[in-house]
């Protein structure tokens, strides 16, 4: 480390996320349990507070700091904006869910703060070792919301799971970094970009560290066949957990598997673009035909994500910016309606109750047509009907593939997976609109969660008629991201 040539304000948003987020750690052990609302502000202050400073500091192209470990482009800002955004609103979501259920404590707070930080990271990593520190500081604080949940056999079997799993993907990622190491000589991105350009580089060892690197991307996205923890986790977990895992964590995920393979392993697209696409279509297919079985809605919605995995995939396999844009712009929808749909099912929980079944959905335009509505468009959007935003984002992607021209076979099936995965969301719909209620207790939500759900989900639509300027933003962020190298 140069300390004479540090740059720290690259990374002044994290700085301040490491400062707030200490102080509030410290905070919380003098505030009582009827007194936890100031932990829940502050909290949202420091996501304020870290957004600010990400727009302040914005710059139009590539900074690289910390010998090379950290990188500032406009990438990581628009996806760490969007995941302050995204994190805030699991905290409005979930605070009466948590409040009901034991669970609104500190710990829920500053893990959840932990697990941004280390998003964060991921998101602005330029060198393996940073990444591999962002991933397993995201990974072991999700590990510990689940399990959270003390009392809850489910909630305890969803945590081992996913550290048992998430131990072996992080097992088999490490293996195939140490052999990019073995091949190239650096863990930096930038050189192992050019030593493999360059042709320096170990061929033998570059394919096989790929395949297993490749592997472990799939697990942290969810993809087909390294799935198997999707359904089980979002089941297991308490509905705020399912969200939280669900929603920023997917963005940080996309940048991740962009940075190794598109930055720095860019030069071996041949090799990963043909495992890529055998993932896209088992994810596109195993999610949506499995997802018509599901009766509970967070399983059901577990391989809905799986699916959802397998398209965002096509804009990488398409391997231009138009396609890693597309990508990018799928993710920021995806996780807009994800969070729109769980909001939903968190609204209409209550102590004692889990909103999680098909049944449960019954009726609901009769008891509440708003959130009836809402959800409606959370749903349309995820099925990919226009004008809902999740039409564009599925456009977008297809469109990057049908230009690619030797792949219009992998659109092809894209669309009709499309088709096939309208069953169930249409099915939810049918549930909400023409059955009888089994529950018709009022729905309490909080005047600020209402608010903010509301505008969550007209964004579905709002985005969707007017996606231009997104797009474009998403268009220049990739282009000036990959100027770095």
């Amino acid at each position: 480390m140069n300390w004479a040539d540090l740059n720290l304000m690259p990374a002044l948003p994290e700085l301040f996320l490491v400062g707030a987020l200490s102080a509030i750690l410290l905070l919380d052990l003098f505030v009582s349990d009827a007194k936890r609302g100031i932990t829940y502000a502050l909290s949202l202050l420091t996501l304020l507070v870290c957004a600010v400073l990400q727009v302040s500091t914005f710059q139009p192209f590539a900074t690289v700091t910390f010998s090379g470990m950290f990188v500032d482009d406009p990438l990581s800002d628009i996806v760490k904006v969007a995941m302050y955004g995204a994190t805030a609103l699991v905290l409005v979501y979930t605070r009466q869910y948590t409040k009901d259920r034991g669970l609104y404590r500190g710990e829920y707070f500053t893990l959840t703060l932990f697990a941004l930080l280390g998003m964060n990271l991921m998101v602005s990593a330029s060198h393996f070792v940073s990444l591999y520190m962002g991933l397993e500081l995201l990974s072991l604080s999700l590990y510990s919301l689940i399990a959270l949940q003390r009392e809850s056999g489910r909630a305890i079997e969803a945590a081992m799971k996913y550290f048992v799993l998430g131990a072996l993907a992080s097992g088999l990622l490490l293996y195939g970094v140490s052999m990019v190491y073995g091949a190239t000589g650096s863990l930096e991105l930038a050189k192992v970009a050019q030593a493999i350009s360059s042709g320096s580089a170990n061929g033998t060892l570059l394919v096989f560290g790929l395949v297993f690197i490749v592997a472990g991307l799939a697990f942290k996205l969810g993809a087909v066949p390294f799935h198997m923890w999707v359904p089980d986790v979002y089941q297991g977990s308490a509905t705020a957990m399912t969200l939280m895992i669900g929603a920023a964590p997917k963005l940080a995920a996309f940048v991740f598997v962009f940075r190794i393979l598109v930055q720095g392993l860019g030069a071996m697209a041949g090799d990963w673009q043909g495992m890529l696409v055998i993932l896209a279509v088992l994810s596109m297919a195993i999610g949506n035909i499995t997802a018509i079985a599901q009766t509970n809605l967070k399983r059901m919605l577990a391989y809905s994500t799986i699916s959802h995995m397998g398209f965002l995939l096509l804009g990488l396999i398409a391997g231009t910016n138009t396609g890693y844009a597309s990508s990018l712009f799928y993710i920021i929808v995806y996780v807009l309606t994800t969070l729109a749909s769980f909001g939903i099912l968190l609204g209409l929980s209550r102590a004692g109750f889990e909103c999680e079944t098909l049944d449960d959905l019954k009726g609901l335009n009769g008891r509440n047509s708003w959130y009836a509505l809402l959800m409606l468009l959370a749903l349309f959007s995820m099925a990919g009907i226009p004008p809902l935003a999740g039409f564009y984002a599925k456009f977008a992607v297809i469109q990057a593939i049908v230009a690619k021209g030797s792949l219009v076979w992998l659109a092809v099936v894209a669309v009709l997976m499309s088709l096939i995965g309208a069953f169930y969301y249409l099915r939810a719909v049918k549930v909400m609109y023409f059955d009888e209620a089994q529950d018709n207790s009022p729905i309490a939500m909080s005047a600020d969660m209402k608010l903010v759900l509301s505008l969550n989900a007209l964004a579905l639509l709002g985005l969707g008629v007017m996606p231009e300027r997104l797009i474009a933003l998403c268009v220049e962020a990739i282009k000036q991201s990959l100027t770095v190298l």
